[in-house]
């Protein structure tokens, strides 16, 4: 059975539960809930298996906060021996429109320092990650206060089905492949 280990970017803490930053965390739950699984803390992470059509998903939310993610996901790879090339991180993205999805095989940071860890754990660009837009909707030194604030109103009604995009995104990943899922999924 194909294993893959799918990643969501977030940091842990009640404070921390409904912030822009942790849709990571917000997008593994849902796949988590849908398949009926829920997770139990692990080394470096709370961890979730998912079961589908042949494929195991080993879903992570790494308790080493945003910045250090790299750690435990390096881990998981290596335990569960999933290569790199099926492994998918899930993380938001300051440069998409809200609630845009932009999947890619491979590629660089972006200013975004749980990928930035991930890529220094694992001394390789080449994995695969999926960038949820959260926009860039904030006055200008107001970065952080934006990441780390909650959904509007707005946002918080259109969650639910960018979630379920999120989640069909996800199990294409591992039953077509990122070429595939790339062309379903871009800019959806």
């Amino acid at each position: 059975m194909k294993k893959y280990l799918i990643v969501g970017l977030g940091n842990i803490g009640e404070e921390y539960k409904n912030t822009r930053h942790n849709i990571g965390f917000k997008v593994v739950d849902f796949l988590a809930s849908q398949h009926t699984t829920t997770f139990s803390t692990q080394r470096l992470g709370d961890l979730a298996e998912v079961k589908h059509k042949g494929r195991t998903f080993i879903l992570l939310k790494p308790s080493t906060y945003m910045n250090l993610s790299g750690k435990a996901i390096r881990y998981w790879l290596e335990k569960e021996n999933i290569p790199i090339e099926n492994l998918l991180v899930i993380t938001d993205d300051l440069n998409l429109p809200f609630g845009t999805i932009r999947i890619k095989s491979k590629g660089s940071d972006g200013g975004h320092n749980g990928l930035k860890d991930t890529q220094a754990q694992l001394n390789s660009i080449n994995y695969a990650r999926l960038r949820f837009g959260i926009s860039n909707d904030f006055a200008k030194g107001k970065q952080v206060d934006y990441v780390l604030g909650e959904w509007s109103d707005e946002e918080n009604t259109a969650l639910p089905e960018r979630l379920e995009k999120c989640a069909q995104a996800v199990l294409s990943f591992g039953l077509s492949g990122i070429n595939i899922t790339m062309n379903t999924f871009n800019n959806k």
